[in-house]
């Protein structure tokens, strides 16, 4: 289930939570409220606008909430000098004080219900290592821009083969992860949109091929920040094994996909994979790739995980012959892995998710 858009209040004062709860009336604004950093984290980067209490702020980084932007430090009468120190690494664009700050606050909460962000994400993972999630995940993509919806890509697998390989993008300039990581995800959503590699509706983020290195967490939360201000589509390809970024990609998915070829310990090893996963989105559904050399059914493989199949494929030949030629997965629109990506971007955009 995708985690509502309303701004995030994180504040256990509860003098201060009064006022801003007035103040979100004022606005006609539903919002979230966590008393806490560990109550706020899987709702802090989905929120359009996170108002922090100074008495959590110390709080939030000490637990390394991830960087973004549209964060404001609220605090009662004047601020110490300690909240000062902690509003630049936490990241906050602005430190308001209550009452003077009040209209400018209520202006805030207003223009965000005004411009409210539309956009939906799609997590894929694969169930053992070789299973073709990063084929899935540059299929998606591409069939996302072919029913015109701006697109990112995101390759989030520091030790996959690179999806600027996969969609033919090796020789397209632009900013990698490594370039990001160096802003500490503090960039404005359109200026890193337009210098990441794009050709037309579809952006691609990818590893530097010279370089072997993690996503930042600060550079995900950027990341996703600028997506869900300027795409429509944002398609994430995950490690098997989950870092920090990763993590936050999950959180920010209405939807998982978890690619399994129909052999029997692609399937043991896909239910290891499904246990990390869904702990961080409700949402997670089955891919099942064949050829199954035992003759083990899709629907079978599903059941056995406990999940919804969203779909199955068969092997493509002329696809894998076009993929070592540089030509990108679903190009010609035709195919099982087309028709099937088709229906799972039609479905992502829908109103509500359907299985298969």
């Amino acid at each position: 289930m995708s985690l509502p858009s309303r701004p995030l209040l994180v504040t256990a004062d509860t003098e201060l939570l009064d006022d801003l709860l007035r103040l979100a009336a004022a606005a006609g604004r539903e919002v979230d409220v966590a008393p806490d950093p560990a109550a706020a984290r899987p709702r802090f980067l989905p929120a359009p606008l996170a108002l922090i209490g100074a008495d959590q702020a110390a709080a939030c980084v000490r637990a390394r909430l991830p960087r973004r932007s549209r964060v404001i430090v609220v605090a009662r009468g004047a601020p110490g000098d300690q909240l000062w120190s902690v509003a630049e690494p936490l990241g906050a664009d602005h430190v308001a004080v209550l009452p003077e700050a009040e209209p400018w606050l209520i202006e805030q909460l207003t223009g965000e219900s005004r411009s409210p962000a539309v956009s939906r994400t799609v997590a894929v993972i694969g169930g053992r290592g070789g299973a073709g999630a990063s084929i899935l995940a540059a299929g998606l993509a591409a069939m996302a821009v072919q029913a015109r919806h701006r697109t990112l890509l995101i390759d989030a697998d520091p030790l996959g083969g690179g999806l600027d390989l996969v969609l033919g993008w090796e020789r397209v300039s632009g900013l990698r992860w490594p370039g990001l990581a160096g802003a500490g995800g503090r960039v404005d959503p359109p200026a890193l949109l337009g210098a990441l590699p794009h050709r037309g509706d579809l952006v691609l983020l990818s590893f530097d091929r010279d370089e072997l290195a993690g996503v930042p967490a600060e550079a995900m939360a950027a990341t996703l920040d600028a997506a869900r201000r300027g795409r429509d589509v944002i398609v994430a390809d995950l490690p098997r094994q989950l870092d920090d970024a990763a993590v936050l990609a999950l959180q920010a998915a209405d939807r998982t996909l978890l690619v399994v070829p129909a052999e029997l310990r692609a399937t043991a090893s896909a239910a290891r994979t499904l246990a990390q996963v869904r702990p961080h989105c409700e949402q997670v559904a089955a891919v099942v790739r064949g050829p199954a050399p035992g003759g083990l059914k899709p629907r079978d493989i599903a059941h056995t995980l406990g999940v919804p199949l969203a779909g199955s494929l068969r092997p493509e030949p002329a696809m894998c012959q076009a993929l070592e030629r540089g030509t990108a997965p679903t190009a010609g629109g035709k195919g099982p892995l087309a028709d099937l990506c088709r229906r799972l971007i039609d479905e992502l955009m829908s109103t509500r998710v359907v299985t298969a």
